[in-house]
């Protein structure tokens, strides 16, 4: 199997296109796709949010010759690639070894069934409106949603539970949600709390939210639940692995970092 016909199995489920219309549509950034080809067949696949050491010692033991990732393995351009700096030392170790990567970064976050709809299930909720809205049906980023009356540190607990979230903040936990507004990674900013006042969210789940944010939230009266970046995404993600495993025409499996959550 060629790594391109590994790349097309993923995006028969979530295409670039979508990445690439959100960054058109909402003045985003985004690098994915495959990224490292060391030029050899597929022999096995492992997926992890990140191109960390511990996803490449796990490849290793796997024996898997491809990394999929969520978090592009090169995000920003690079001048150079160093041994003393931990993403070039990864790249290097994963060309040396022969290991290839492919990133799914945005489209991955805005499919439908993708990683942002996987965070608003993990908090009780089903059929949202998508605050950023792409042009494929079900497509896009941001969700709000009816819950069923809760404190929000009933949901917060819900949520954490669902999402192996082992550090979860919560802020205004007393207070009853009957509408949450999630953004999967790292959402929360300004105009995400803005669209989801608009959209009568009482609560906002999210990631790597600022101070000055979750004081903006809590002045709008909307409670705040923050977990860390990685279990916002890693549950949606693995949702994914888990979707598309069958079609990839080889041996795969899914690493977690325990780490992180």
């Amino acid at each position: 199997m060629k790594l391109t016909e590994l790349y097309a199995a993923l995006e028969a489920f979530s295409p670039k296109s979508l990445s690439d219309e959100y960054c058109k549509k909402y003045d985003g950034y985004d690098n994915s796709g495959i990224l490292v080809d060391c030029g050899a067949p597929v022999r096995g696949v492992l997926f992890a949010l990140d191109l960390s050491a511990a996803a490449l010692d796990a490849a290793e033991r796997a024996g898997a010759n491809v990394v999929v990732t969520h978090h592009p393995a090169v995000y920003a351009k690079i001048g150079n690639i160093l041994c003393t700096d931990p993403q070039g030392k990864n790249l290097q170790r994963a060309i040396r070894g022969g290991i290839s990567v492919i990133s799914m970064h945005l489209n991955f976050d805005c499919a439908a069934g993708g990683i942002d709809e996987w965070l608003m299930r993990a908090a009780g909720g089903r059929d949202g409106e998508i605050l950023e809205p792409l042009s494929s049906p079900g497509c896009g980023y941001g969700r709000v949603y009816d819950l069923a009356p809760a404190s929000a540190e009933e949901v917060s607990r819900r949520a954490a539970k669902a999402l192996g979230a082992r550090r979860v903040w919560c802020f205004g936990g007393e207070n009853t949600v009957r509408r949450a507004a999630s953004f999967c990674g790292a959402g929360g900013s300004e105009g995400d709390v803005r669209r989801a006042a608009a959209a009568d969210a009482d609560c906002i789940l999210s990631a790597d939210i600022k101070h000055h944010v979750i004081v903006m939230a809590l002045e709008y009266g909307m409670s705040v639940i923050q977990f860390t970046h990685y279990a916002s995404e890693n549950y949606g993600f693995r949702k994914i692995y888990e979707n598309v495993r069958e079609r990839l025409g080889a041996e795969s499996s899914y690493f977690s970092d325990e780490r992180l959550l």
